[in-house]
């Protein structure tokens, strides 16, 4: 039997309901402790509790720490598998950032649910069971960090949280999911062709994420160059287009070495140098802004953050977002 690590994080699925007052917090103990004598017939599984927080409160901080606790495993005791329990809110972050960073080569499946452990139709235990199954699998190895709920397995760099609390939020709207769990086994059906990693060793930068909007100005740009500021992702509109005069607010960003990345606010698509008026995709090509190839918003931010502690050079940059 393979060594599973599961580490809990924190989030709705070891959270419980009140039952007088409805609301949904954490309790003081994860009830997903009670649980793991139900996983001992699909490996030999460890548990560590390494945070105990709701998703809202994860930053790129808690982020890193986690990388780093799978490393430290991985390295130490030769653990074949890692499934990291979340909350849904920021899971897909979290997963990209541990896609984007983690060196070390086993299957490592991110997780979570919609209802609450005391809640009718909870779905905790059962994303849990299917996710140890997917970390126990042969064929998870290679394909990056994985996303597994409702059955599906996504990977971390396609896949979002679509619905605010249906059960079958997390969807990969360009491409699917690329294997299912079921009562068999693990069945993948495609798979990634290519995935890099950056070996960065803390995350220490601020960017900011923007979304366009008709008559979006140069107001919102001033602003935030007031503050401290390394980098700036914008939802763009279609294919990668502002109104004229946030076009002049983005020149303003880069006339101050701040890199500007790109992406769509569609959730289908990528953006590209098509347009050529004012604010068009083209414009903003040549004046260097970076276009990313097919991330949503969140995930640009999370690869910028990554990317510039090891590089702040526009051409650099430019090639990683389009890997």
């Amino acid at each position: 039997m393979k060594k599973i690590l599961i580490i809990h994080t924190g989030g709705t699925i070891s959270m419980k309901e009140d039952e007088k007052t409805g609301a949904v917090r954490p309790h003081e103990t994860n009830p997903l402790h009670d649980t793991t004598p139900s996983l001992k017939n699909l490996g030999d599984i460890q548990v560590e509790e390494l945070f105990h927080l709701p998703s809202p409160h994860i930053t790129p901080v808690e982020m890193l720490v986690l990388r780093n606790k799978i490393e430290e495993k991985v390295a130490k005791e030769q653990i074949e598998g890692i499934v990291i329990t979340h909350g849904t809110d920021t899971l897909e972050e979290t997963a990209y950032f541990l896609d984007l960073t983690v060196q070390a080569n086993v299957p490592i499946v991110v997780t979570g649910a919609m209802r609450s452990s005391n809640e009718i139709g909870a779905d905790g235990l059962y994303n849990l069971i299917s996710s140890v199954k997917v970390a126990g699998s042969d064929e998870a190895c290679g394909k990056g960090v994985l996303v597994v709920l409702n059955d599906e397995i996504h990977t971390a760099k396609n896949v979002t949280k679509t619905h605010t609390s249906n059960i079958a939020t997390f969807q990969s709207p360009q491409y699917g999911p690329i294997g299912i769990v079921t009562k068999r086994g693990v069945f993948f059906h495609h798979a990634p062709t290519k995935r890099t990693t950056y070996p960065i060793q803390q995350i220490t930068k601020n960017v900011i994420l923007l979304k366009a909007y008709a008559g979006m100005d140069e107001s919102v740009f001033q602003a935030i160059q007031t503050l401290p500021l390394d980098g700036v992702v914008i939802e763009a509109l279609g294919q990668g287009n502002l109104p004229p005069r946030a076009a002049t607010g983005v020149r303003s960003l880069l006339e101050a070495n701040i890199p500007v990345v790109l992406v769509s606010r569609c959730f289908n698509g990528i953006v590209q140098d098509i347009y050529g008026y004012e604010g068009g995709g083209k414009q903003l090509k040549e004046m260097g802004v970076i276009f990313s190839n097919g991330l949503s918003g969140q995930k640009a931010r999370i690869k910028l953050l990554v990317a510039l502690e090891l590089t702040n050079d526009p051409q650099q940059l430019q090639e990683m977002f389009m890997e």
